[in-house]
């Protein structure tokens, strides 16, 4: 039997490490990974904000999250950032850690400032595009092979995007927690389609309003819309589509929340309704009760968390073949990958061919928490063995 790792993730600070996020992507993989590696029966240290809640042991390093997701670089900011890194080294220091994870190119840029000199090999998860990679074209070219920073992609699409990076992995896709989506139980139970993610232009909300006008059906669009010029100019332009804008993130328990927020809301005679931004618990109730969730996104997305975690509840996705959809979706099976909005409209007519059942087991076999946590351990054990 191969020995038990301690394995320090340096999260990232812009939300807590929490199980009811509504957004955040890559807080949600920090807690996913944390809540694997413990399962496993490794032991798991997130270094993280005070106002996280992690499964395995917390590392506080800093009171406070920076609530928001996106904002201007200021001076309390960056002295956050030095904190968070410079206590997250002493506690690699004390000796009892095998491996640090990263999940912020930022952060590893800080190694070479000396700001952040790692005791132990550093594994980091490549979260953003290569378009988006400006933090890599600083420092990228810096690292030789013998570095001890070991780079993991999330999807085949994303892997080769960051082509010649060296140390780069093998891909490990994300992976949620089946158990905790509620499966469909009465496919087309409800009578509309569900879009969910950050307002802005990349992710297609303009599209999936054509769709349902062009289809005739109800569309419920749910996410936040981040303090960017550009993301809420986006929103005002949506926002003469909307018939109804409504906050769904009403704090009721799950059995009381399908009563008193979603039945209402469904009740209404309104095509098209904007819920605002809605917790974990929330948008799984939603997921469940859709038809199909709709992924047109205009840009090439290196991980759509919201395909598996649709699928996890039984649903099935009608997606724009960008980024990673092709490795994440089975046509046809899980749902239809469409080359052009056009198609997506002729998909819609087709949804009730798809196996709710089929949906919720390709993600329970390909990418759940045990097997995203496993192939992590597995890279772990790797790397150490390299490093003996």
């Amino acid at each position: 039997m191969r020995k038990k790792i301690s394995v320090l993730q340096v999260a990232t600070l812009n939300r807590p490490i929490r199980h009811d996020l509504g957004y955040g992507p890559i807080e949600t993989v920090i807690y996913n990974i944390d809540k694997g590696l413990h399962k496993l029966g490794h032991r798991s240290i997130v270094a993280c904000s005070g106002d996280s809640d992690v499964v395995g042991e917390q590392y506080t390093t800093i009171g406070k999250s920076f609530s928001e997701y996106w904002s201007s670089d200021t001076n309390v900011q960056r002295e956050s950032m030095r904190i968070h890194l410079s206590q997250s080294l002493e506690r690699a220091k004390r000796g009892d850690i095998d491996i640090i994870h990263m999940h912020d190119a930022i952060m590893v840029e800080y190694i070479f400032k000396g700001v952040f000199k790692s005791p132990v090999p550093i594994v980091m998860t490549l979260h953003v595009p290569a378009a988006e990679k400006e933090a890599f074209d600083r420092w990228k070219d810096s690292f030789i092979s013998t570095s001890k920073v070991y780079f993991v992609p999330i999807s085949e699409y994303q892997r080769h995007q960051h082509h010649g990076l060296v140390n780069m992995q093998k891909v490990i896709h994300h992976g949620v927690d089946v158990e905790d989506y509620p499966f469909k139980t009465n496919p087309g139970e409800q009578d509309y389609l569900f879009t969910i993610g950050r307002i802005t232009q990349d992710k297609g909300q303009d599209k999936a309003i054509k769709i349902a006008k062009k289809t005739g059906s109800r569309l419920i669009l749910a996410g936040n819309v981040q303090n960017k010029e550009k993301d809420r100019a986006f929103f005002k332009t949506l926002e003469k589509s909307f018939d109804l804008i409504t906050d769904a993130g009403k704090p009721f328990a799950d059995s009381e929340y399908y009563e008193k927020v979603m039945k209402p809301i469904l009740d209404s005679d309104k095509q098209i309704i904007y819920i605002g931004e809605v917790d974990s618990a929330q948008k799984r109730l939603w997921y469940r009760h859709a038809q199909a969730t709709l992924f047109p996104i205009q840009w090439g997305e290196p991980f759509g968390l919201v395909l598996i975690e649709s699928m996890a509840c039984g649903t099935p996705v009608l997606a724009l073949n960008k980024g990673s959809v092709p490795e994440i979706v089975i046509h046809g099976k899980t749902g239809f990958i469409a080359d052009t909005i056009d198609e997506m409209v002729e998909a819609v007519k087709s949804i009730n061919l798809i196996d709710p059942s089929d949906c919720r087991t390709h993600i329970k076999d390909n990418f759940s928490i045990a097997s995203m946590a496993t192939k992590y351990s597995e890279l772990y054990h790797q790397i150490l063995e390299e490093n003996t």
